[in-house]
């Protein structure tokens, strides 16, 4: 069952980035003659407003397929009025950018679902204190409750250890203590550490762990949507940072992942209940927006960067040139999709 949830959710997200394009189609006159879930043999169709609306066998994304634009035959323009290609550059970019723009504002409700329905938070809770640190040497002791840094309200381990990487010179912590409140002063040391991608790192550190307490938060309406916007952001920088990682070299081939464990990862979400289930797909649907916008010419950030090059040079790239780097595309997608297909079936086999 939860493999079906997956799926369902897989299928959710991609409607809606097509959805960003044929809503932006539509409003900018051009004509979709296609919109289909999946690629390759088509399973189901219907028309509707004018499109066929399908769902097809490989189910690895979607597209929507406008009068005038082809990814399978770039060269196959159009020059009537409710043609993509008789648009103008700036908006056939809008048309393009509403898919990922889709993705971000789904990730959005995504994440505005999980603050109404009250996420947990780490506490800010002393679960040990590094020998001869600067905690230990303040006299922090495990089983803290940090109150406040420099008077400033403390309720989650995140802004806990925020307030300490920004820090200039001596915090002034307040902490409980047996029902006691103490007032401690602390200096930061910079260190050498890891940081999410494995490079080393130097970062200010006191040295203590948190004890793994959760609470759950109480959000208002208005930190409701902070909590969701707060979240999109992190989210969308954090998976920008992992796809330069992994142009630079810094995070290994091995760790891309493909559709299997995507779904597998969807499915395990959907046995921990629906905010776990939320929170992936909202990561997904952001992975989804972000990979779009890389410049590479099958995808939305390649036509993207053909519409740019238009606008400032005042023409279009040649037809052959379109064709040849698109084709180039298809072949880097191809790869990476194969890629991520084989550590796939390697995971799953260790």
């Amino acid at each position: 069952m939860s493999w079906l949830i997956a799926l369902a959710v897989l299928s959710a997200l991609i409607f809606f980035h097509e959805l960003g394009h044929y809503s932006a189609a539509r409003f900018f006159g051009v004509y979709v003659e296609v919109f289909s879930i999946g690629f390759g043999k088509k399973l189901l169709s219907f028309q509707w407003l004018g499109t066929q609306w399908q769902i097809s066998a490989i189910p690895l994304g979607g597209y929507v397929k406008m009068k005038g634009q082809d990814d399978s035959d770039p060269t196959a323009i159009s020059s009537d009025n409710d043609s993509y290609t008789t648009k103008k550059p700036w908006q056939r970019i809008i048309i393009l950018l509403a898919g990922p723009l889709a993705n971000f504002a789904l990730a959005w409700v995504f994440f505005y679902a999980i603050a109404l329905g009250g996420p947990q938070a780490l506490s800010p809770i002393i679960g040990s204190v590094a020998k001869e640190s600067p905690a230990a040497a303040a006299g922090l002791q495990k089983g803290d409750i940090v109150r406040s840094i420099n008077g400033e309200r403390i309720t989650e381990w995140n802004e806990l250890s925020d307030a300490v990487k920004s820090s200039v010179g001596t915090l002034t912590l307040q902490i409980e203590r047996q029902n006691m409140v103490h007032l401690l002063s602390i200096t930061p040391k910079i260190t050498e550490t890891q940081n999410i991608f494995k490079e080393t790192v130097q970062q200010r550190m006191v040295g203590i762990a948190p004890a793994g307490v959760t609470h759950t938060l109480d959000l208002s309406f208005s930190e409701t949507i902070a909590y969701a916007s707060k979240q999109t952001y992190e989210t969308s920088f954090l998976i920008f940072q992992s796809v330069q990682k992994l142009l630079t070299g810094i995070v290994p081939a091995s760790e891309v992942g493909g559709v299997v464990s995507i779904t597998k990862i969807t499915a395990d979400a959907a046995e921990y209940g629906w905010m776990s289930l939320c929170f992936f797909a909202a990561l997904i649907s952001v992975n989804l927006g972000v990979l779009n916008l890389l410049p590479i010419p099958a995808l939305d950030g390649g036509h993207i960067m053909f519409n740019l090059y238009e606008m400032i040079r005042r023409k279009a790239p040649s037809e052959a040139v379109i064709a040849q780097l698109t084709i180039g595309g298809w072949i880097l997608l191809l790869a990476l999709m194969s890629l991520g297909l084989y550590n796939d079936i390697t995971r799953l086999m260790q």
